[in-house]
C-alpha cells in the first residue's frame, strides 16, 4: 500500500469553511499543550462515531483562526502512544500552514459491530462533548449487520387468511389513500413489500413491524402489549388525582388519529375574539401535538420491556414520553437527525403519520412561536425522555430558563431557515413591542453568557443591528 499522505493546505482550509463541527470533525486551539488523556478519548469517540478528524492549532470559533500549536513535536512517537494505549492505529500528520503548524489526527472508523472503549467507557460524540455511549446505543452497535428486531418474525405458521385478519388491513390502505382490493393476493403483494409480513413457503409470517404498527390487538400478546401506548389525565399540576387512564391496545398506525382524538378531548380550549368574532381554539398547537406523539413512538427503544409512550395532561401542560434515551442532545434536534427504529419511521412517514427526516422539531418549534407559547423543555434521565409543552404564558410569567430556552430555539428555527436572529425577530416571537427591546437585549445577553448563541461576527460592530446563530453554526 501506498504511504499515507498529510492533508494538504486547500484540505485543512476546506475543513475550516465547514459551517459547523460535526461528529467527524473537531477543532481545538491547543497552543502549547494538549492532554494525552484527552486526546484518546477523541480517538475513541471520534472512531464509533464512524471516524473523522481532530485538528490541533485551529480555534474551534468561527472563522477558525490558525493559532498554531506545540502540541505533540513527535508525530511518529504519538501515533505509536497511541497504537499501544487503544489498539488501533491513528495516523499523525504535521502540516506547516502558512499561518501556524497544525496537527492532524486521522482517526479510522471502528469494526462494524465493534464499539471501542478507553478503560470501560464506551465514548461517543453528543454535540461538541464527549459522552458514555447509552445502552441502547451500544445495542445496536453491537447488532450491526443483524436483521433490525422489527424485520424479525413475530409470529409464523399462518396462513394467509389468518395472518391478515390479525392485522388492521382496512386502516392499512386507508392510510395509503388507496381502495382495499378485493382479492387476497394483491394485498398479501402489498404487505410483504412493506415487510409486515413475510412468505415463508406455503404459510407467513407476522413481523414485528406489522404487529406493532397494525394489530388489532396488543394486548393479547405480552411482550406488546406492554408497548401500548398510555393517554392519561389528571386533575390539577401534578399526578396524585387521576381523571382517566387509557390504554391504546391496537397497532400504533392503526391507532394513531384514535390517540390524537383522546389528547384534544381532555385539553383545555380558550375562546379568542378576531373582529368581534368568538371562536375557540385549543390550548396547544395540533401539528405540535402530532409531531411530538409520533416522534415518541418512533424514538422509543423498543427493547425496554415493561414501558411504554406515555401521554400525560396536566392543567397547565402536555408531557410525553417514551422509554429510552436520545443518542444525540435535544439542543441539537432541530439541526440533527438519528433514528434507533427506521424501519417504522420509514413505513409511517410513507404513511403520513409523521414529518420527514429531520423536519419534525423545526415544525414543533414554528408552531410553538405562532402560538407565542413557552419553549419545548426535554427531560432525560435513565430509562425515559420526555417532552414538556406548556400552556399559554406571558413573557412577564416567564422565568429566565424559560426565556434563554426560547431565545435559543428561535435562533436555531431562524439559522435552518436561512435568516439570522434578531432583537426584532425575537421581539416578534415573545409578542413584545419595540419599547421593549431593553428587555429582549437582556434575555440575547443571557443567552449569550450560556454560551449557547453567538454573535454573527458580519455584525458584530453594531449591537443595535446585531444579528446571532446558534453556538454550533
Amino acid at each position: 500500500m501506498p504511504d499515507a499522505r498529510p492533508p494538504s493546505i486547500e484540505q485543512i482550509n476546506a475543513w475550516r469553511n465547514a459551517p459547523s463541527e460535526t461528529q467527524h470533525l473537531e477543532f481545538k486551539a491547543a497552543r502549547t499543550q494538549f492532554e494525552h488523556s484527552r486526546l484518546r478519548e477523541y480517538c475513541v469517540a471520534l472512531a464509533n462515531e464512524g471516524g473523522g478528524h481532530l485538528l490541533l492549532g485551529i480555534a474551534d470559533a468561527p472563522p477558525r483562526s490558525v493559532v498554531g500549536t506545540q502540541a505533540f513535536r513527535d508525530p511518529v512517537s504519538t501515533a505509536d502512544r497511541l497504537y499501544q494505549a487503544l489498539g488501533f492505529r491513528v495516523e499523525v500528520y504535521e502540516v506547516n500552514h502558512p499561518q501556524g503548524r497544525v496537527v492532524v489526527f486521522e482517526v479510522p472508523s471502528r469494526p462494524p459491530g465493534t464499539a471501542y472503549h478507553l478503560d470501560g467507557r464506551y465514548l461517543m460524540r453528543s454535540g461538541s462533548a464527549l459522552v458514555p455511549m447509552s445502552e441502547d446505543r451500544l445495542r445496536r452497535v453491537f447488532a450491526e449487520g443483524k436483521k433490525h428486531w422489527l424485520d424479525e418474525r413475530f409470529v409464523s405458521g399462518l396462513s394467509a387468511e389468518q395472518a391478515v385478519s390479525r392485522l388492521d388491513i382496512g386502516r392499512y390502505f386507508e392510510l395509503l389513500k388507496l381502495p382495499q382490493p378485493y382479492s387476497m393476493p394483491p394485498i398479501l403483494e402489498r404487505l410483504e413489500g412493506d415487510r409486515i409480513i413475510v412468505r415463508d413457503g406455503a404459510t407467513y409470517s407476522i413481523t414485528h413491524l406489522g404487529q406493532i404498527l397494525f394489530a388489532r390487538d396488543l394486548a393479547r400478546f405480552e411482550d406488546l402489549g406492554r408497548k401500548a401506548a398510555r393517554v392519561i389525565s389528571y386533575d390539577g399540576t401534578g399526578k396524585t388525582s387521576t381523571l382517566r387512564d387509557h390504554i391504546v391496545t391496537r397497532g400504533y398506525a392503526a391507532s394513531f388519529e384514535h390517540i390524537l382524538e383522546l389528547v384534544e378531548l381532555q385539553t383545555p380550549v380558550r375562546e379568542v375574539i378576531e373582529r368581534a368574532l368568538r371562536r375557540e381554539e385549543r390550548a396547544y398547537p395540533s401539528v405540535a401535538v402530532r409531531e411530538l406523539i409520533a416522534n415518541a413512538l418512533i424514538h422509543q427503544d423498543l427493547h425496554t420491556y415493561g414501558a411504554s409512550v406515555m401521554i400525560e395532561l396536566y392543567a397547565d401542560r402536555i408531557e410525553i414520553s417514551n422509554p429510552g434515551q436520545p443518542d444525540i442532545q435535544f439542543d441539537r434536534f432541530i439541526d440533527g437527525y438519528q433514528c434507533r427504529n427506521e424501519p417504522m419511521a420509514d413505513l409511517m412517514r410513507r404513511l403520513g403519520l409523521c414529518e420527514e427526516k429531520g423536519s419534525g422539531i423545526d415544525k414543533v418549534i414554528r408552531a410553538v412561536e405562532e402560538d407565542h407559547l413557552p419553549a419545548l423543555e426535554y427531560r432525560v434521565d435513565s430509562v425515559r425522555t420526555s417532552c414538556i409543552l406548556r400552556g399559554p404564558r406571558p413573557f412577564s410569567e416567564m422565568d429566565r430558563g424559560d426565556r434563554i430556552r426560547a431565545c435559543y430555539q428561535h435562533c436555531c428555527l431562524r439559522y435552518v431557515s436561512g435568516v439570522p436572529m434578531t432583537n426584532q425577530s425575537l421581539r416578534e416571537r415573545f409578542r413584545l413591542s419595540e419599547s421593549q427591546y431593553g428587555s429582549v437585549s437582556h434575555v440575547i445577553a443571557a443567552t449569550l453568557a450560556a454560551g449557547q448563541i453567538k454573535m454573527d461576527s458580519a455584525t458584530a460592530h453594531s449591537k443595535r443591528y446585531a444579528r446571532y446563530l446558534p453556538s454550533w453554526a
